[in-house]
């Protein structure tokens, strides 16, 4: 690879950097704030003064070439370099520095969030906290992505390319109208095949965990309605639409929790795990760590003793 000379800027390589790992200049334009125009033209400074084609585009978005590959590499260690000592200095000043981006699924968000903000303030005063909301799959795409540093994922997928650690696990109940006489048996899960679900589309964790399980004792839930979102579902089923499978607090958080009567599901119990991921190939910052400490002792704080995972 040719040599860098000054022409070059740190911001050339970042928007290489993210447009490489979002595969799309107009996902790239979105996530760095800046006219897709100035972004592509950006980008083909950096091939011009480099003498390389960094980047394979086609009518999908782009991919990156062999010197692409080779210069993303570098990128990443430049700029978390800088990242670092952004962070030194800081740290001269007393804080630690510099943007951490963090996703979150909704109904960890409902439970952590204002907690963990509140920390991070206290404790991290100079540092920028960026909180998204998504579905755990989405959110692990955009980890890959590096669209997030840190994200918050019920129940994900062995893979070689996150670092994933526990932080709790929730057990699953049935959720149905609150009636005159409630049951508190517990409900084998074999049960489920009677009971109309109103279920979450795929590839909701709640909907792949409730399906796996059930597959195992070669059976298929009852789902009479597909519909994302706790609070639309719950309306559902204090309307009588049918039943759902959900955790304690989501039901307990609920604007009406009086309209609902929960049982557990046993036969076995299911347990929906909530982990805190990062990507294995992306070195954490000082203040990434400092923030998953804190997510941590949030976590402990939230959840009750008996459902803390060791991390």
């Amino acid at each position: 690879m040719p040599c860098m000379d000054s022409d070059m800027d740190l911001k050339q390589l970042e928007y290489f950097l993210r447009v490489a790992e979002l595969g799309s200049f107009t996902q790239a334009s979105r996530a760095l704030n800046i006219a897709q125009p100035a972004l592509s033209r950006q980008v083909r400074m950096l091939e011009v003064e480099l003498r390389q084609n960094l980047l394979n585009r086609n009518g999908r978005g782009v991919t990156t070439t062999e010197a692409g590959k080779l210069l993303l590499e570098h990128c990443r260690g430049i700029l978390h370099q800088i990242d670092r000592a952004k962070e030194d200095l800081g740290r001269v000043q007393g804080a630690l520095a510099g943007r951490v981006a963090l996703g979150i699924a909704p109904s960890a968000s409902k439970m952590m969030t204002v907690r963990l903000t509140r920390k991070v303030r206290k404790h991290l005063p100079n540092a920028s906290l960026s909180i998204s909301e998504g579905l755990s799959f989405v959110m692990q795409e955009w980890l890959l992505a590096g669209r997030l540093d840190i994200a918050l994922l019920y129940n994900p997928s062995p893979s070689a390319e996150l670092d994933i650690a526990p932080l709790t696990c929730e057990s699953l109940y049935l959720v149905g109208p609150r009636g005159p006489h409630p049951s508190d048996k517990p409900m084998p899960l074999e049960s489920l095949r009677n009971i109309p679900l109103v279920i979450p589309n795929r590839p909701h964790t709640i909907r792949m965990l409730l399906e796996a399980e059930m597959s195992t004792i070669g059976l298929k839930p009852n789902i009479r309605l597909e519909i994302d979102g706790v609070p639309a579902i719950l309306d559902l089923v204090a309307d009588g639409a049918g039943y759902a499978v959900l955790t304690e607090h989501a039901v307990l958080t609920s604007a009406r929790p009086d309209l609902y009567h929960i049982r557990p599901i046993v036969q076995p119990q299911l347990i929906s795990r909530l982990c805190v991921a990062t990507a294995s190939g992306r070195i954490t910052t000082l203040t990434q760590n400092a923030v998953l400490e804190l997510i941590r002792e949030t976590a402990r704080q939230v959840y009750p003793p008996t459902m803390i995972q060791t991390a």
